[in-house]
Order: C-alpha cells, then sequence, then structure tokens
C-alpha cells in the first residue's frame, strides 16, 4: 500500500518544473488585475500633472500676453481727421488723429533724431504703422511742396474764384501749391463753401500771413454756397458740418424732432449750446425750407 502511494505521489524533475512554472502562470493570472490598477493610477498621476504643468503654462502665456496690451497701445474711441504735416505734429496732436502713445513715440523717435518724411507713402513705413492707419489718415497728409513755379501763376491782376475752383486753378494763385490746393477744396466741399473769403482762416496752414499773400489773387461767388437742409438733413450729414460739434449737431436734431420744423434762424436761440458766436457762423449756410 505505501508503495502504491509512494509511486502516485511521486513525479518525475520535467514533471516539477512544469508545475512551477503553471504555478508561476497561475500567480501572474491572479496578480494582473491589481498590477493593472497600479499602473492605471501612476499613469493617472502622470497626466494630471502633465495636465497642471500645461495649464500653468498657458496662464503664464496669457498673462505674458495681456502684458503687451498696455495703456501705451490703445487708442482714443472717436479719432478728430485734420490736415497736417507730419513732420511737425506734437504728440497730442498725433493722438488726437488716433495713433496709440506706443505709435506716437515711434514717430516722435524718428523726427527727433532728424528723421524727415518727404512724401505721404513715408508714413506707411514708419514701424507700428497698420494699413488701415495708414489708409485712414492719408487723405489728410499735406506735406508742402518746396518749388512753386512761377510759369504756372497767375499774372497781376487776375483772379480766381474759390467756390468753383479746381486744385489745378487754386495752384495759380501765388502762395497756393498743391497741398494747399487740396487742403482749401476739402474744406470747401465739407463746409458747402465759403461766404466770406476770411474764412480761408479756418483752413489748416492759412495764417494771417499766407491768408494776405493768397486774398487780393481771389473772388467769391456766395451764391455758390450749398445750403443745409435744416428740417431733412439727416444727424450723420449734420455732424460733418465744421461748424458743429457732434453735441450742437445732436441738439439741433433733438431740438427738431420735439419742436417740430424750424422756420427761422431765431429758432435755434432756444438751444442752449448753440452760443450766438456759432449761430452767426451757420446762419448764412441754414435753408429752411
Amino acid at each position: 500500500m505505501k508503495s502504491h502511494i509512494k509511486n502516485y505521489l511521486s513525479v518525475t524533475k520535467k514533471e516539477w518544473n512544469g508545475m512551477v512554472v503553471l504555478v508561476i502562470l497561475i500567480a501572474l493570472v491572479l496578480l494582473l488585475p491589481y498590477a493593472y490598477q497600479f499602473v492605471r493610477k501612476d499613469s493617472t498621476k502622470i497626466n494630471e500633472t502633465d495636465f497642471n504643468k500645461a495649464a500653468a503654462l498657458l496662464s503664464k502665456a496669457q498673462s505674458d500676453s495681456s502684458a503687451y496690451k498696455t495703456p501705451s497701445d490703445e487708442k482714443i474711441a472717436n479719432p478728430v481727421l485734420f490736415d497736417f504735416n507730419p513732420n511737425n505734429l506734437t504728440a497730442a496732436q498725433w493722438k488726437q488723429l488716433g495713433l496709440s502713445e506706443h505709435q506716437i513715440k515711434i514717430i516722435i523717435n524718428y523726427t527727433s533724431k532728424g528723421g524727415h518724411f518727404y512724401r505721404n507713402t513715408d508714413l506707411q513705413k514708419i514701424y507700428g504703422i497698420t494699413p488701415d492707419d495708414y489708409k485712414r489718415l492719408e487723405p489728410y497728409i499735406d506735406i508742402p511742396q518746396k518749388e512753386e513755379y512761377a510759369s504756372t501763376k497767375l499774372k497781376p491782376g487776375a483772379t480766381v474764384e474759390v467756390n468753383t475752383a479746381d486744385s489745378a486753378q487754386l495752384t495759380e494763385v501765388r502762395g497756393i501749391g498743391p497741398s494747399f490746393a487740396m487742403r482749401i477744396i476739402r474744406y470747401r466741399d465739407r463746409l458747402g463753401g465759403f461766404y466770406q473769403k476770411e474764412q480761408l482762416k479756418d483752413v489748416y496752414g492759412v495764417d494771417s500771413v499766407k491768408y494776405a499773400e493768397i486774398a487780393d489773387q481771389l473772388t467769391l461767388n456766395s451764391a455758390a454756397v450749398t445750403k443745409l437742409k435744416i428740417n431733412s438733413i439727416s444727424f450723420e450729414s449734420l455732424r460733418q458740418f465744421p461748424y458743429l460739434t457732434y453735441k450742437q449737431a445732436n441738439a439741433v436734431i433733438q431740438y427738431r424732432v420735439q419742436h417740430g420744423n424750424y422756420t427761422s434762424v431765431s429758432n435755434m436761440e432756444n438751444i442752449a449750446i448753440i452760443t450766438p458766436e456759432i449761430l452767426h457762423k451757420i446762419e448764412p449756410y441754414l435753408s429752411f425750407k
């Protein structure tokens, strides 16, 4: 009996090795779920760490990006456009035209070191001036010409009618070059025409000396003045009129809405922000039809 049991329990070396391998495989199978959970947990930690690092980097990038948006890059909301010579404009005037402090600093730097604008397109070469900036400003750039050709000027006693003259005719006037001619025409068109020659002093660059030089060579037909149909004109059109501010133009329209059509200039005396001086200047342009 003992011999039979012994023979039954005895195993060969090959069988023993097989059992060891089998036990190891069983152990691996049993431990595999735990190993998977451990690896997955560790991986999750790594991913969370990477995520936190990425989030920190993104936050820093956003912070750095916003650091560039300083007040020096901000522009005024409602720029005022006017004729200007970029060679002698002050920082305040550049700002009025709608440029940021950063852009202005670059321009002032350029001119203070001897830089000069010789033609309109020179402005767009300035670092920081965008294509949109240049497109907006270009019609108002006025760089005086150095030479005026005497052969094209009026003979003594000859005159030019300022309300109907084109730029070629205006440049025949001694003291008016192409730049001045374009400024006069632009202002004349915004105004609707001149009703007295002294209004030329309102044109940028026409001081008392320049006016004295050109006045006798000009005549004026006040009948050519375009009137403002004050009872039908829109706010958008009226606000373009040089003698009225934005608020004054709005007040004129609002008074008409509240009180009906204007019958005479005396109605406007009731508008608080329309001063007698302003009323005197705009009266020749008003039509109450």
